[in-house]
């Protein structure tokens, strides 16, 4: 065994030779090398995440064109995605289908497939290993190549659609001992103009949820500035009062009288605060020993009203233990409205906040059957509390 596991060692040597767009064939191979394994392929979890995308092999469809989608509510990936544990199981023929999943820090890439002629633990384990590389190949090499973007879209985006997905994190989760963090983001027919985003620094938690006004290309040009603004402040070092108020100049100065609305929070990750600001926003919803309820704040005027006195950092009762939710209108309006969200924030309270994510935009997807009016955003902290130090 300690000769497979130096074996994949070198499929990450292996990877760096090869193209961007090959890792599917590196790890096969070295899978294929080792344990005799067959029908190698990589699954991606699409954009909205409802679909899974196959790419064999030999390397993703042509971009998009005749991939084959699997939906993904109530299928074996799903639950693979859901426990995040591999499962093996006969294959019909003299093999075993194995799925592992391919996460890196809590977001769910897909899963790696494939069959082996035997399926004993320590080769089980070799798998998982070797889906846990995959996860940091693809996404070390989706800054070089497009593949892994046409894999996750079973259908085309609007000029619109293309700017507010590229304003968003390249992560929609991110784990840490402090904190699970889980987003979304579906857009309307019509683009609507919301963003989420994060950063994790050494000793803070930076989050943000926005929703710029109007629609279609207008929208998510007007989110562009939002997003930016508020990034530069960020990492210039500027504090969350400084943030709030080059955000809304820039609306002022470039944004054509246009008007978002947001939430802006900093959590220190030593749990001594958590500070916000709420720029016309939609209060959060904090989930509590079984009990969910509005989190009341004062509420200033959204970015990019010439009438406005500036922000207040106001301080958020954060505990070990809570989950906190951030969502754009678009969750609780028209349609939408039907969704029950604190309801859906009890009945998942056990699952992981991607989880939670998933069912919440589902909801709203299905309330308005299929076709949203507005964008619908939802990010999903669960606040475990500071770390532990080794030793104590």
């Amino acid at each position: 065994m300690a000769h497979d596991r130096l074996k994949l060692g070198d499929v990450l040597a292996a990877a760096e030779n090869a193209a961007p767009g090959e890792s599917i064939t590196v790890v096969a191979g070295n899978l294929r090398e080792r344990f005799g394994a067959m029908a190698v392929s990589f699954l991606f979890v699409d954009v909205v995440g409802r679909q899974m995308v196959r790419v064999a092999e030999e390397g993703a469809p042509d971009k998009g064109e005749g991939s084959e989608c699997i939906p993904l509510a109530g299928s074996v990936y799903e639950k693979v995605l859901r426990t995040q544990r591999l499962t093996a199981a006969p294959d019909g023929g003299a093999g075993q289908r194995v799925i592992a999943p391919v996460t890196n820090r809590g977001d769910t890439v897909g899963v790696l497939e494939l069959t082996l002629p035997r399926a004993a633990g320590d080769v089980l384990d070799e798998v998982g290993r070797a889906a846990h590389a995959l996860a940091y190949i693809i996404v070390t090499d989706s800054r070089f190549t497009d593949l892994y973007h046409w894999g996750r879209r079973t259908a085309p985006m609007s000029l619109a659609a293309e700017i507010q997905y590229q304003l968003l994190p390249s992560s929609p989760c991110c784990e840490a001992d402090q904190f699970a963090l889980a987003s979304a983001l579906v857009s309307a027919n019509d683009v609507g103009g919301d963003t989420y985003d994060y950063a994790l620094d050494r000793d803070t938690l930076h989050l943000s949820v926005t929703d710029a006004m109007g629609h279609d290309v207008d929208s998510a040009l007007l989110a562009t500035l939002l997003v930016n603004a508020s990034r530069g402040a960020r990492r210039a070092g500027q504090g969350l009062a400084e943030q709030a108020d080059r955000t809304h100049q820039a609306l002022l100065d470039h944004g054509r009288g246009g008007l978002a609305t947001g939430q802006l929070l900093r959590i220190a990750l030593d749990g001594s605060s958590t500070q916000l600001v709420n720029a016309g926003h939609p209060w959060p919803l904090r989930l509590r020993d079984g009990t969910v309820e509005e989190v009341a704040l004062d509420v200033d005027l959204p970015f990019g009203v010439p009438a406005s006195a500036g922000y207040r950092v106001q301080n958020l009762d954060l505990r070990p233990g809570d989950r906190l939710l951030l969502y754009t209108d678009g969750m609780q309006e028209r349609r939408a409205a039907a969704v029950d969200l604190p309801a859906l924030m009890r009945q998942t309270a056990r699952l992981h906040p991607r989880e939670t994510v998933r069912v919440l935009t589902a909801a709203a997807t299905e309330a308005c059957h299929g076709h949203l009016e507005d964008d619908a955003t939802v990010l999903c902290l669960d606040w475990h509390g500071a770390a532990v130090p080794d030793g104590d």
